[in-house]
């Protein structure tokens, strides 16, 4: 039976994934609690990081060293930076960046990691199983750009869109890709939009009032992807 870790940076997204699954066991390793859990036959691992590049990573190291996973799934929100990504739509990672990470001064182009690059690629399985489930709403596939800040800024979402061709923004996806690409593990992040810098004054508010409907959509989503695995 495969064994998949999924990972939520917050209580809110991972409670709609507990509503739809089997729980069957909680797991506490260091200070995180793992719920072990069956959904079609399948081991799922379901686990909340906490917000930022640090804590996603820490926890997709602890997935694959203490649980064996064969799979990271990482779901939860985002904002859009793109003028065709709007709030409640679903953003499937084809490849992952770091936005925040720059070398420049060694004459790297921003985003570039050592051994790494700058993009990270999903998982082509992953990748057409979540292209290949039907959802309800509008689902683009394209770069994700994670970096450790919540972006309220309308030039800044504008300018990390533009200078990566990314369609929303967060910020964990591109660490859990770095740490599952350094140990061959297959990955894939999807992200509901709640908010966009692009079409509201304080996306801080859009965010508020769309947290708990994005959270359903793309847990529902989520659940329909690993039914057809």
């Amino acid at each position: 039976m495969n064994k998949i870790g999924i990972i939520f940076a917050m209580k809110e997204e991972l409670d709609e994934l507990l509503n739809i699954v089997n729980l069957i066991d909680k797991i506490n390793i260091y200070d995180l609690t793992i719920y072990k859990c069956i959904l079609n036959n399948k081991e799922l691992y379901l686990v909340e990081s906490g917000v930022g590049k640090v804590n996603a990573a820490r926890t997709t190291q602890i997935l694959i060293d203490n649980i064996k996973v064969d799979y990271i799934i990482n779901i939860g929100v985002a904002g859009s930076v793109n003028n065709d990504v709007n709030v409640l739509d679903i953003v499937i990672a084809d490849k992952l960046v770091q936005h925040d990470f720059d070398i420049t001064s060694f004459d790297h182009e921003k985003g570039y990691i050592p051994n790494v690059g700058i993009y990270i690629n999903t998982d082509e399985y992953l990748l057409n199983k979540c292209i290949n489930t039907d959802i309800n709403t509008n689902k683009h596939v394209g770069v994700i750009a994670s970096g450790d800040i919540f972006c309220q800024d309308k030039n800044m979402s504008n300018k990390i869109g533009n200078k990566f061709n990314a369609l929303c923004v967060e910020m964990e996806g591109a660490s859990i890709a770095q740490v599952c690409h350094l140990c061959n593990i297959p990955f894939i992040v999807i992200r509901s939009i709640s908010d966009s810098p692009n079409t509201n004054d304080n996306n801080k508010i859009t965010y508020e009032e769309f947290l708990t409907k994005s959270c359903k959509i793309v847990a529902n989503y989520l659940k329909d992807i690993i039914n057809n695995m």
